[in-house]
């Protein structure tokens, strides 16, 4: 690959940001990356390890001279981190951010972006449980999505060099309206993981099973809720406040399923289930066909060494 950008800055130096900084890297897609985390611990973590060229104390000073910035806060602190780094972005730069709500990110973040900086948010669909800038790896966007939410004010050379970086870094890239986006992600991710939380929840509440018991014998199913159920306690947090209507419409749809199949079960439907779950079996077969998991025993994981994708 050939360089994208001359420096990219990072705010915000977790998963997606330090698995940036690694894929930037692995391709030679920027001459220098720069970095800045609101924790000093953080920060002197990046330092030891080596991810970013720079790390920087301040956000204003990872930004200045930055042909791309990238916000990889969570949600909720996106305002006040566009706030404060709109004196000291370069004119013509591009920013963006990795947050898995749109709306909610166009309506805070646009108004502080200043004439002559392009703003175009962007959400790559990777991740894995973990957190923290240890746990990034290169691979990581490798065949996965990266959605950018343009629209008709957008400028097409700042789309196209952002573009090519996300498929420098091995990802597929797709141009979504935020409101689209907002609920496909609340069907293919924030309801499951309400879901994955709650079905953690309801095992701990559930007295008659003991603790030891609910850890020792956790078949798959139970696992990988537990699973999903560790992820980020913050970032979901902003997540559902801030992709209120779309989750609460999938999550209506989910219990008037939900409601169906208990009534198939008590009254001895078999046929009902049946056919539901041979339909649903299909849907899991078409992602893997897609190439977006695979079906090796444990879902390839437990053959992996390191981190492991979504």
């Amino acid at each position: 690959m050939t360089q994208v950008y001359d420096r990219v800055a990072l705010i915000g130096l977790g998963l997606i940001a330090s698995s940036m900084f690694w894929a930037i890297k692995r391709s030679g897609l920027a001459q220098e990356v720069t970095g800045f985390a609101r924790s000093q611990e953080t920060r002197e973590t990046a330092r030891r390890i080596g991810l970013c060229d720079r790390v920087c104390d301040s956000a204003r000073e990872a930004v200045e001279g930055a042909d791309l910035v990238v916000l990889c806060v969570p949600v909720g602190a996106m305002e006040a981190v566009a706030k404060d780094i709109a004196p000291a972005l370069k004119p013509g730069a591009t920013v963006t951010d990795v947050g898995s709500v749109k709306r909610h990110v166009v309506d805070a973040v646009a108004p502080h972006i200043p004439e002559g900086v392009h703003f175009i948010p962007g959400h790559p669909l990777a991740g894995t449980e973990h957190s923290g800038p240890e746990s990034g790896f290169a691979e990581l966007y490798d065949n996965r999505w990266c959605l950018l939410i343009g629209s008709e004010n957008t400028d097409t050379a700042a789309m196209a060099k952002l573009r090519s970086l996300w498929e420098g870094m091995g990802a597929n890239v797709e141009e979504m309206d935020p409101d689209h986006h907002d609920l496909v992600l609340a069907v293919t991710s924030h309801a499951p993981h309400l879901i994955a939380y709650t079905m953690v929840g309801v095992a701990d509440d559930l007295r008659r099973v003991t603790d030891s018991e609910v850890i020792k014998y956790s078949a798959a199913g139970f696992r990988d809720f537990t699973r999903i159920a560790a992820s980020d306690p913050t970032m979901w947090r902003d997540v559902f406040l801030t992709n209120k209507e779309a989750t609460l419409e999938i999550l209506g749809r989910f219990t008037e399923e939900l409601f169906a199949l208990q009534r198939a079960i008590r009254t001895g439907d078999g046929d009902h289930l049946f056919d539901y779950f041979t339909h649903t079996r299909a849907i899991r077969r078409s992602i893997i066909e897609a190439g977006q998991d695979t079906d090796a025993p444990n879902f390839g994981r437990g053959q992996v060494t390191g981190q492991k994708k979504d």
